[in-house]
């Protein structure tokens, strides 16, 4: 009995020092994943949408210089937190995931890099970047959500108010709201942020060239 019991002494003190290089690894393989999320007890995974998107090669070519005022959003979209809509009346976010930036900062982002390369226009650029604009463009996002509407998997729904304003008179020359409902692949949110990443670059598409295409028949009526 004494040569058991040492026995399973021994086995327990040889496998003590396993168990303890387990835990020790399991906790520095978790650290770096809290500390870079900033430690808290939901740790959320970031998205950051890159759509690539090019210029219609129909977009007129124009001469003016255009400014991008800082975009404004509903408070309820403004958020790093995923929206999702569920029912018509309910609003929730998706659990442990989160955009890298806000959906203002999104579609500013994404406006401006394609306007810059599409070669179409002189410059543009943020306001107060120091650039002298003949247009400036104001932009209101409604709405930047995952909306089921009564289907099996959710859309990616962005909409957004354009208005075109005259830098000189800052008098209103047109103004349209653009919405793009882009169905996601399945219900997962890397599937759903892949649908947004399509409906950025739509959306993106649909306000340049409805500005450049709008300013180039405003610049061509002779308006002082």
């Amino acid at each position: 009995m004494k040569t058991v019991t040492g026995n399973r002494k021994a086995e327990r003190a040889r496998a003590w020092p396993h168990a303890a290089l387990v835990g020790a690894l399991a906790m520095a393989l978790a650290a770096p994943g809290c500390a870079l999320l900033g430690g808290g007890k939901d740790p959320a995974t970031l998205y950051a949408p890159q759509p690539a998107v090019q210029a219609d090669a129909a977009w007129p070519q124009v001469d003016w210089q255009l400014v991008v005022a800082s975009v404004q959003v509903a408070r309820p979209v403004d958020s790093v937190r995923i929206a999702v809509r569920p029912t018509p009346q309910e609003l929730q976010v998706y659990k442990g995931a989160q955009w890298a930036q806000r959906p203002a900062e999104m579609v500013e982002r994404t406006l401006l890099r394609l306007l810059e390369d599409s070669g179409k226009i002189p410059a543009v650029a943020r306001a107060g970047a120091g650039v002298g604009a003949d247009y400036r463009l104001v932009l209101d996002v409604r709405r930047f959500e995952a909306d089921y509407a009564g289907a099996q998997v959710p859309s990616a729904v962005i909409e957004v108010n354009a208005k075109l304003l005259h830098a000189q008179d800052r008098d209103v020359v047109a103004s349209r709201t653009f919405l793009r409902a882009m169905p996601a692949a399945g219900t997962a949110v890397p599937q759903v942020v892949e649908a947004f990443e399509s409906g950025l670059g739509a959306i993106a598409r649909d306000v340049a060239g409805w500005t450049l295409a709008t300013g180039s028949a405003h610049d061509g009526t002779g308006h002082p």
